[in-house]
């Protein structure tokens, strides 16, 4: 699990590493945006096509690859002499990582039979990427007191050569026995519908609306057509469409896909309101964003164990309508809120958010069968990819309306942004635009809870049962002999 937590810990531990490599490496600011979001879109980007691979050429090879490629990269990386090779040995990363996330939760399907083990696994699997993107900030601040920014691409190092090590020794190979021919084209079509789509979105949410923008969103989803056709034609698609089609595992998906739409839409606004609303640094801010893992540590487990005694649906629904009420807590906090009602309410969330989760991933991998492991979480991490970068476009749209509607009248540079209006604006003015971020923040609490009861409603009509039914085990996937 260590090497996983360093995945999810590279999605965010540029945040305070930026400032020291543009000293250094002097890139433009595109550059600068390229080398904060180029490791997320190769990753999300690939994860469906390695999701594949590791189906056909064997889970525990591509973990293999994954950490030489991800190790390797982290050397690169932490020597490159100028932005053009970061921007690109950060791709490299992504590639690395798409390499090993499918295939970390492919192998927990394929390495445990019995559905209490794996529900175990798959918790402990979802809680250490969840950790790993509030670890990496806080990693990379203490680094940074004391090393110069590459320590925070080296840190990877150990991990990769013990896993290198071990995982020949302690890790069985699993593929599918007739997975058929790697289709190259679905590979390129695949990468070239999820890309643009996700750029798109995250481009709308951050500048507003263009006609490109939009474009490029559209183009994306004419790319996904033209691959689901092909995917129907073949005799051993990239994707089992039958498997989208079934209850279980699409219930999951899509209640997995509205979970991270809520928490990544308002995570946006959450570590603004703690840095510029509360004046918190962002190393302090990072450190008080882990106080909610509290209510992970307790609502996780209760959730595993309500799912032993009753309708995992029920339980699910359960850990989303907790969700739900955290942050219709959050809508409630206005300037005046002390901090620890804003961190129990993000406790609530969180932990009703981990707990349901866990379970939604484990129905997903327990309905999907044992030789397409690969592809089915594979696809289950793209849709909760996709799920994010929406949240971010329209919760972030509509904190960002509010407040710049709270604002009419005032100077751009503080309608803009609050991180703005901190740098312009003093007393009343400051005071009024801190408001009106809170005010929209509200909103996207508001937004973020209706898509936790969506999940909970989702859960109920299309999981009742489920867990009965994924108990009754598939044949296990080859494992082949070491």
């Amino acid at each position: 699990m260590l090497p996983l937590l360093l995945v999810s810990m590279d999605v965010s531990i540029l945040y305070f590493a930026i400032p020291y490599i543009s000293q250094d490496l002097e890139p433009s600011a595109t550059q600068q945006l390229w080398i904060l979001d180029m490791y997320g879109f190769v990753l999300a980007g690939l994860l469906i096509t390695m999701g594949a691979l590791g189906d056909r050429i064997g889970r525990r090879r591509l973990v293999l690859a994954g950490a030489a490629v991800f190790g390797l990269a982290s050397v690169a990386a932490a020597y490159a002499h100028s932005a053009e090779v970061f921007i690109g040995v950060r791709a490299l990363l992504g590639v690395g990582g798409a390499m090993l996330m499918p295939s970390t939760l492919a192998l927990i399907r394929n390495l445990f039979r019995d559905p209490k083990q794996r529900g175990q696994a798959v918790a402990l699997w979802t809680t250490v990427m969840t950790m790993g993107i509030s670890l990496g900030p806080i990693v990379s601040g203490l680094l940074l007191q004391h090393f110069w920014w590459g320590s925070v691409f080296l840190i990877n190092l150990p991990a990769m050569a013990l896993l290198l090590f071990l995982a020949p020794f302690l890790l069985p190979e699993f593929k599918a026995p007739a997975a058929g021919r790697f289709d190259v084209l679905s590979a390129l079509l695949s990468l070239t519908a999820l890309l643009p789509v996700i750029y798109g979105i995250k481009e709308l949410a951050a500048h507003g609306y263009s006609p490109v923008r939009v474009l490029t969103v559209a183009a994306g989803l004419v790319v996904g057509f033209l691959f689901v056709r092909r995917q129907r034609k073949l005799e051993h698609p990239m994707i089992d469409l039958e498997l989208l089609r079934q209850k279980v595992y699409g219930g999951s998906l899509a209640a997995n896909l509205l979970a991270m739409f809520a928490t990544v839409g308002f995570a946006v606004f959450f570590s603004q309101y703690l840095q510029s609303v509360r004046g918190m640094s962002p190393l302090t801010a990072a450190l008080w964003s882990l106080v909610p893992m509290a209510g992970v540590a307790v609502l996780a487990p209760t959730g595993a164990v309500l799912a032993q005694r009753f309708d995992r649906a029920y339980v699910m629904a359960g850990g989303f309508l907790v969700s739900a009420c955290g942050f219709a807590w959050l809508s409630q906090v206005h300037t005046a809120s002390a901090l620890w009602f804003v961190l129990a309410g993000s406790a609530v969330y969180a932990g009703g958010l981990v707990a349901a989760m866990t379970l939604a991933n484990e129905l997903a991998l327990g309905a999907a069968p044992p030789e397409r492991a690969g592809s089915a979480a594979a696809v289950l991490e793209s849709g909760q990819e996709l799920g994010g970068a929406l949240g971010m476009a329209i919760l972030g749209s509509i904190g960002a309306a509010v407040y710049r509607g709270d604002l009419a009248g005032a100077p751009d540079a503080v309608r803009e942004t609050v991180g703005g209006a901190s740098g312009v604006a003093h007393g009343e003015l400051l005071d009024a635009a801190h408001e009106a971020f809170v005010h929209g923040m509200g909103y996207a609490a508001i937004g973020a809870a209706v898509a936790m009861a969506g999940a909970a409603v989702l859960a109920l009509v299309t999981l009742r049962g489920a867990g009965r039914a994924v108990a009754a085990e598939r044949e296990p996937a080859v494992a082949l002999p070491v």
